[in-house]
């Protein structure tokens, strides 16, 4: 054990952040047309790194992040997704789905997927694996990685990078490009970059406060 480096700061402060920060979240949105303008690698590294301090159940970190910027991989990637979502919009999907999908204007066409600097392939990872072969059982996996991912996004955003979150079903295409091991489950596949100068987004509202949450 070791002492907890915690700061406390003054009420006022502390409210004066919280506000500044939920309007600085306010502004981010779920971008699918992205510049192919370079991004220094650096600020992705910040962004996995703050990542990497969420909590997990029995701080097992059970999550590995794949960050792809070659071309190649990038558009055989593509090329999978694209079969995916094809099977989906064609033939997987429920109308209701579909209805719901229609406002967002989306559809099995994934430029973005080569377009923006990177991937961020995040893999859930089912169960540890020790040097003498053994294996270390993980809990809360999908809890903790979800955590992980949206610390991520978030990092990715204060960063001044824009960001998409795409789930082609099923996923698994994605250990053989990326060459990951069995005991990875991908997660989640996290679009990052600028966005395109004309980028434009659909009208969204969120949920009030009074809507969100209970009191109790």
């Amino acid at each position: 054990m070791e002492p907890l480096a915690f700061q406390e700061v003054p009420a006022g402060e502390m409210l004066r952040r919280a506000r500044e920060f939920r309007q600085e979240m306010e502004r981010r949105r779920t971008v699918r047309a992205f510049s192919d303008r370079a991004v220094p690698r650096e600020l992705i590294e910040e962004a996995l790194l703050t990542a990497g301090t969420a909590p997990s159940g029995a701080n097992m970190q059970p999550w590995h992040f794949a960050v792809v910027s070659d071309a190649a991989v990038k558009h055989r990637i593509r090329q999978a997704a694209e079969a995916e979502e094809r099977e989906f919009y064609r033939s997987r999907a429920p109308k209701e789905w579909l209805d719901a999908l229609a406002p967002l204007g989306t559809d099995e066409h994934k430029p973005f997927l080569e377009v923006a600097p990177y991937l961020i392939a995040i893999f859930a990872e089912r169960y540890g694996t020790l040097a003498d072969g053994r294996t270390v059982k993980h809990y809360y996996v999908q809890e903790s990685v979800g955590i992980a991912t949206g610390m991520l996004i978030t990092a990715l955003h204060h960063a001044g990078l824009a960001t998409l979150t795409h789930t082609p079903s099923p996923m698994d295409f994605l250990n053989e490009i990326l060459h990951r091991p069995d005991n990875e489950r991908p997660f989640l596949l996290l679009v990052t970059g600028y966005p395109a100068s004309d980028a434009r987004v659909p009208a969204i509202a969120k949920k009030t406060l009074a809507d969100l949450a209970s009191w109790v």
